[in-house]
C-alpha cells in the first residue's frame, strides 16, 4: 500500500478522500457501521492520512460509533456517488461496455473535474433522470431532476411517454418488483429488446418479437426505452 505522504500528489489526495467518503457511503447504504480507522477495507492506500484529511476539510468527523460523514462531506459524497453511477448508466446503457470496463470509466469519471456539476445534471437529464445504476442502487438526485430539463430533451425516456407506431429499444427497466421484472422478461421485455408500441388507451400494447403485449400504464412507465 502507498501510504499519503509529502510525496502524495494533491489529486492523489483528493481521490484518496474522495473514496473514503465514497466507502462510508456504501457502508451506510448495506447498513454496516463503519469503524473509526476504517481498518482492513479494500483501499490501495493506507486510509489513516486520509481521514485526517477529511477530518480537516470538515467532512469527516468521529462520533460514538465510528467515522461519519458531517452535513459537508454528505453533500461531497452524494456529488461523488453520483457521478459514478450515471457514469455506469452512461456506460451500460448507452455505450453498451462490458461490466468491468463500465466500473473501471465510472471510477476514473467520479473523481476527474470533465464532469462537472452542470456536466453531470446534463448527463442526467439525457439518461432520463434515472433511478439507479445498473446494479440497482440508487442514484442520489439532482437539481435536474426536480425541475426537468428543458435544454437537454432527455435521450432515455419512458415508454408510457413515448409516441405511438415508434420503434424502441429497451434499455433500463426501473421496477423494483422481481414478480414484474420476470414476468415482462418471460414475455421478451428486457434490456436491449426491440419492440413498437401500438396504442396506449385503454392499456398500452406493445409488440415484441411478433406477440402483442397488453401493458398497464405503471408498468410502461417502469420501462425506459430509446427511440430506434
Amino acid at each position: 500500500m502507498k501510504p499519503l505522504d509529502e510525496s502524495t500528489t494533491a489529486l492523489e489526495t483528493e481521490k484518496h478522500v474522495e473514496e473514503v467518503l465514497e466507502r462510508l457511503w456504501t457502508l451506510r447504504e448495506q447498513a454496516v457501521a463503519a469503524p473509526a480507522d476504517l481498518a482492513g477495507e479494500p483501499f490501495g492506500f493506507e486510509p489513516a492520512a486520509a481521514i485526517a484529511e477529511g477530518c480537516r476539510r470538515a467532512w469527516l468527523a468521529v462520533g460514538r460509533n465510528g467515522l461519519e460523514l458531517t452535513p459537508a462531506g454528505e453533500q461531497r459524497a452524494a456529488g461523488i456517488i453520483r457521478r459514478h453511477r450515471l457514469a455506469e448508466r452512461l456506460l451500460f446503457d448507452v455505450i453498451h461496455v462490458d461490466t468491468e470496463t463500465m466500473e473501471a470509466g465510472a471510477c476514473e469519471l467520479e473523481h476527474s473535474h470533465i464532469l462537472s456539476e452542470e456536466a453531470t445534471d446534463r448527463v442526467c437529464a439525457f439518461l432520463g433522470h434515472p433511478p439507479t445504476c445498473p446494479h440497482d442502487r440508487p442514484i442520489p438526485r439532482g437539481h435536474c431532476c426536480a425541475r426537468f430539463s428543458q435544454e437537454v430533451q432527455p435521450l432515455v425516456s419512458p415508454l408510457s411517454q413515448s409516441a405511438i407506431g415508434g420503434a424502441y429499444r429497451v434499455v433500463f427497466i426501473a421496477s423494483r418488483s422481481h414478480r414484474r421484472m420476470d414476468r415482462l422478461a418471460a414475455f421478451g421485455v428486457v434490456p436491449g429488446a426491440l419492440l413498437r408500441l401500438h396504442q396506449r388507451l385503454p392499456t398500452f400494447m406493445i409488440q415484441v418479437g411478433g406477440t402483442d403485449i397488453a401493458l398497464e400504464q405503471d408498468v410502461a412507465a417502469d420501462i425506459f426505452v430509446v427511440p430506434c
